[in-house]
């Protein structure tokens, strides 16, 4: 046989035996946490919005649907059809000042905005299978108009806010 040859298929084994083994111990879904198990749809309800910001809930609420869709651990369904309610109320939301204004430092440039929530899920029977508070943040800088500059920024907050949820019911971390 040729060494040409030889080499030739002592690399295609190699590698035909490391692609094989590399994601050993490694699977793709069925990571959900235990007690959600037998879960496999779920229903949303609007969120319920605890501050003064308007749009919000209904924001937030297409966020969390959108997550959990690409997520792809459970189904989004209607309250009839759905093994489990997940129930979220977004707390508070938090402004702090990242960096001022260099000539005048009582303006602020940049801020750090959280939206702070609790959150529910459970079964038809009222049982809580798993609960939580979570934190959605971003940071912004602010324009002339700062109420838009905020506005604009929520939708990131609501974003991260919603990844994170949606982490924590499907893969429970």
């Amino acid at each position: 046989m040729p060494p040409l040859l030889k080499a030739i298929i002592a690399t295609t084994a190699i590698a035909i035996s490391a692609t094989l083994t590399s994601c050993s111990g490694y699977q793709l879904g069925g990571a959900k946490p235990s007690q959600l198990t037998n879960i496999r749809s779920i229903y949303i309800p609007m969120i319920d919005n605890k501050t003064q910001e308007i749009k919000l809930a209904s924001q937030a609420t297409s966020s969390l649907v959108r997550f959990i869709n690409n997520d792809g651990s459970y189904l989004v369904s209607t309250p009839a059809q759905s093994d489990a309610t997940l129930k979220v109320v977004i707390e508070t939301i938090k402004y702090s000042e990242f960096r001022s204004s260099r000539l005048d430092t009582l303006r602020a440039e940049e801020l750090n905005a959280s939206i702070i929530s609790s959150w529910q899920l459970i079964d038809n029977q009222s049982n809580t299978l798993l609960s939580g508070t979570s934190k959605g943040e971003t940071r912004f800088f602010v324009d002339d108009n700062q109420r838009l500059s905020r506005d604009n920024a929520m939708h990131d907050a609501l974003n991260n806010l919603s990844r994170k949820i949606a982490s924590r019911i499907s893969n429970g971390f």
